[in-house]
């Protein structure tokens, strides 16, 4: 059965990057580890970032909506050996389809759509945690945003970064800047130096 669910966070752990999805009034979120450009395509996505030029997950909804293509929903449907399974619910004219996706994919259009959602229950029991586990120990925590208290997770990480990972995110920050001042030129070189890391 599945239940409905939204992208709760992306948080930098000492195993790396998870994006945490959490049902819909759950005390639970289930952790799906995922690679540094997909976190931060899902954090683009979120925090509705422009981009000088389209990123995959752009490309690909603008391709849809050529095709007038809906995706009505997102699925992370199975955990089979450690991996996760996720689908794309779609809608073309009358016709409903089903198409198979990795779930950062999926979860990197779901947070530029704003579509729903859903989660596999037996998903959330076998691999869910408790939010609490993530949430800092600070008295305070109830008054800060879920933004502040990623951010404060990523701070108590970063020491155990390497040199390289530390100038990756050093990068990412500044590429995030220059995205907003609208100083293409810098981005394209950020995004560059950024590849040449991954």
């Amino acid at each position: 059965m599945l239940v409905e669910a939204e992208i709760w966070t992306v948080a930098r752990t000492d195993k790396g990057n998870a994006v945490l999805v959490k049902p819909l009034g759950s005390e639970r979120a289930v952790p799906i580890f995922i690679g540094q450009l997909e976190a931060q395509s899902i954090l683009i996505g979120l925090g509705n970032v422009p981009m000088p030029r389209p990123l995959t997950h752009d490309l690909m909804i603008a391709l849809l909506e050529k095709l007038t293509v809906n995706v009505e929903r997102v699925e992370i449907t199975e955990l089979k050996d450690g991996t996760f399974y996720a689908q794309l619910q779609i809608k073309h004219g009358m016709k409903k389809l089903t198409v198979d996706s990795r779930p950062s994919d999926a979860l990197g259009l779901a947070a530029r759509l704003h579509c729903p959602v859903f989660i596999a229950e037996a998903v959330v029991d076998e691999a869910g945690i408790s939010v609490n586990m993530i949430q800092t120990e600070d008295p305070d925590d109830a008054e800060h945003s879920d933004e502040e208290l990623a951010a404060a997770e990523t701070a108590e990480t970063v020491e155990s970064e390497s040199p390289r990972e530390q100038e990756k995110n050093r990068l990412l920050e500044e590429l995030q800047k220059a995205v907003e001042q609208e100083n293409y030129e810098e981005a394209a070189r950020l995004r560059d130096r950024i590849n040449e890391l991954s």
